[in-house]
């Protein structure tokens, strides 16, 4: 026996080592507040004191391949549980997978994420295979068990989501999916209400109802029966759509976005500007909007990389007529007047598909609200006029039965006027306004669904670009903090 392996047996060191173990395993304890913990101690004791469980008992084997092969299994082994609680508690990676952020965070931008500075979730579904979402690369199946559902708590963080922070979160509207691949990353209930409203024009000539024109109630019945007609196109076509399935908050798409309003804020966006309790919110440098842009000749490929124009705009800019441009590609794309000809900002007007998807407003991407925040512990009047947009948070993040008959609203059986939350809510919207899937079209975010904030981009690739020129080399260790 070596000197070495003398000194890992003697009792003082190994009394010594168990001793700083147990205190940092306490004190991540108390941090998470999960006592169930303790049940580990006993285990820590044997390791380091007692050793009646032979932990790595094919170090003794005679056999050259079994101890080859058990300690690369034991290697993988502490490795992926390493990486399972980091990733739980501490970090995780996460890559911006699409534009809505752009021009402030790009596609192929890879971040860390800290899930100490709003403090970690403690684990909802605990049954879960690591490193992976919801599923399992190449078997492409689920890559978790529903059962057992922890309830919602988080451990303290540094902090709290503060207003224009960048954030990863759960997707909201993604409880519900269709299992075929082209629709899983899709908004569900945007798609049976879509179906319906098509179902419905082609029912009546291309004929849309006049919504400000009916009263509340009917207006909640025909949104009804349009989600019901969608939804039933759905379940008469699995070979196109899938099944219907669900997912726990923990498994659900991670997104990232801009929070733009916080908890009790009254939030309006009026000609594409956000107000929050009627002050204007400082745009981010880099927000982007859409403009039609009417060309004389082709874009040369110097102004194309110059204003950082991508594939996927140009192949907007062919089918669609417009590109996302910040305020500073506008000016300069207006003064090259040998390839352009005009710049318009598009104006959309577009009602339909816009939250809450069962009411009508009359508010646009551009001009929305206004709609105050839920905050935990404040209670809001109820009235036909604003359940619709309440509705969600109260029947599906925080679990109450809701209905709404003859004009009253019923929650849990009982007649109800007004609610109090139990959770915070947060307003999410990307810095590319008009090609972003946010809030304007899913509502809040609950803090149960918030995951942690991005630090800094470690690594950055453009799609456009293949292999070593498509590293973004003045983007890496960029703090995430510093792109306002």
């Amino acid at each position: 026996m070596t000197n070495k392996e003398k000194k890992a047996l003697n009792p003082r060191v190994q009394w010594a080592k168990f001793t700083v173990v147990t205190i940092l395993y306490l004190l991540f304890l108390y941090w998470v507040k999960s006592w169930w913990g303790l049940l580990v101690l006993p285990f820590i004791f044997d390791v380091y004191i007692t050793k009646k469980i032979r932990w790595q008992w094919w170090r003794e084997s005679d056999n050259d391949a079994t101890r080859f092969i058990m300690s690369w299994v034991d290697a993988l082994v502490f490795a992926l549980v390493a990486v399972y609680f980091i990733n739980l508690f501490f970090f995780q990676n996460y890559v911006i997978p699409s534009s809505s952020l752009e021009k402030s965070l790009l596609t192929g931008d890879y971040l860390f994420v800290s899930k100490v500075s709003y403090g970690p979730r403690k684990p909802q579904t605990p049954l879960t295979m690591p490193l992976t979402q919801h599923t399992l690369p190449v078997f492409e199946c689920q890559s978790y068990i529903s059962w057992p559902q922890w309830g919602y708590e988080r451990a303290k963080g540094l902090g709290t989501v503060q207003q224009n922070d960048i954030v990863v979160f759960n997707y909201p509207a993604g409880d519900s999916l269709c299992t075929a691949d082209q629709y899983q990353a899709q908004d569900f209930y945007r798609l049976a209400y879509g179906l319906g409203e098509g179902a419905y024009a082609e029912q009546h000539g291309g004929y849309l109802p006049n919504l400000s024109q009916m009263p509340r109630q009917q207006q909640r019945d025909f949104f009804a029966q349009l989600y019901a007609d969608g939804r039933r196109i759905i379940d008469a076509n699995p070979s196109t759509y899938g099944t219907v399935t669900s997912r726990p908050v923990d498994r659900r798409e991670n997104y990232v976005k801009r929070c733009v309003g916080l908890p009790g804020q009254t939030l309006q966006i009026k000609n594409h500007i956000i107000y929050t309790d009627g002050k204007a919110n400082k745009e981010p440098d880099n927000v982007q909007y859409s403009y039609y842009v009417k060309l004389k000749a082709q874009m040369p490929l110097d102004l194309i990389d110059q204003l950082g124009i991508s594939m996927e705009d140009i192949a907007s800019l062919n089918s669609a007529g417009y590109l996302p441009l910040t305020n500073a590609s506008v000016k300069a794309l207006k003064a090259r007047k040998d390839v352009v000809e005009s710049v318009t900002f598009v104006d959309d007007p577009t009602q339909w598909d816009i939250y809450p998807l069962n009411g009508n407003t009359g508010w646009t991407r551009d001009n929305y609200g206004p709609v105050w925040i839920p905050k935990k512990g404040a209670t809001i009047k109820l009235t036909m006029d604003n359940i619709a947009i309440y509705e969600r948070p109260i029947r599906v993040y925080e679990g109450n039965d809701l209905v709404v008959k003859n004009g009253k609203i019923y929650i849990n059986g009982k007649e109800a006027k007004s609610y109090t939350f139990r959770m915070d809510y947060y307003w999410m919207m990307g810095d590319n306004r008009h090609n972003s899937l946010d809030s304007r079209y899913w509502g809040f975010v609950p803090e149960d669904h918030i995951v942690g904030k991005p630090i800094f981009i470690w690594w950055s690739h453009d799609p456009d670009h293949g292999g070593f020129s498509g590293i973004r080399w003045s983007r890496l260790f960029r703090l995430v903090d510093n792109i306002k």
